[in-house]
């Protein structure tokens, strides 16, 4: 019986989970996002792991995730929601094995250097790819056009029309203009996660 009360309080007051994937092309800023975050609230550091092997990851959901290096995994609390954010490295080498962490991802943050004008079609093309397959069908999407700090910097708007998403009728998707030196915008973002996970339960 106390279990069935422990359980019931829990679901009421108890933490939800989000497991993110962050991804962009590299120097898009997704490290530097990761540890702003996690250097502005509450964190509980799990360690990197997959550096210079290849093996089962086992550290949550019961997954069996292949590692690789070139990522940093978190976790970051946040109103009550703790949300495990992976965040992928972005060379075109390693953007290949981005496919083994779509297992069991709510949300995905991909990460757009907005001050890359030469590049933004490559991301475009990176993001598309990933959203056609069919294990990242019922993740969100949350868009950071991140250096808004820099003086030719696009827009949300501008990056919204260059990375196509007004053509994704059937994703719930959300763009935030971000700095991730300053950390502004990055809360924004996780609100409207946070939001999207409240509204599926």
């Amino acid at each position: 019986m106390g279990n069935i009360f422990g359980n019931l309080l829990k679901s009421l007051i108890g933490k939800k989970e989000m497991r993110i994937l962050m991804v962009g092309l590299d120097a898009a800023g997704k490290t530097t996002i990761l540890y702003k975050l996690k250097l502005g609230e509450i964190v509980t550091t799990i360690p990197t792991i997959g550096k210079g092997m290849a093996g089962p990851c086992n550290l949550c959901w019961g997954c069996r995730l292949p590692t690789y290096p070139g990522f940093n995994v978190e976790t970051v609390e946040y109103k009550n929601i703790s949300f495990t954010v992976w965040d992928v490295g972005g060379q075109d080498k390693i953007r290949p094995l981005w496919r083994h962490y779509f297992q069991n991802t709510q949300g995905l943050i991909f990460v757009v250097d907005s001050n890359d004008r030469e590049r933004v079609n490559e991301a475009r093309e990176e993001l598309m790819r990933m959203l056609a397959e069919d294990e990242l069908r019922d993740a969100v999407l949350l868009v950071f056009a991140n250096k808004q700090d820099l003086p030719n910097a696009m827009n949300a708007a501008e990056i919204t029309d260059k990375l196509g998403l007004h053509s994704l009728r059937h994703r719930n998707w959300y763009i935030q203009a971000t700095c991730a030196t300053s950390g502004d915008g990055l809360y924004e973002g996780l609100d409207w996660l946070a939001n999207q996970l409240k509204n599926k339960k």
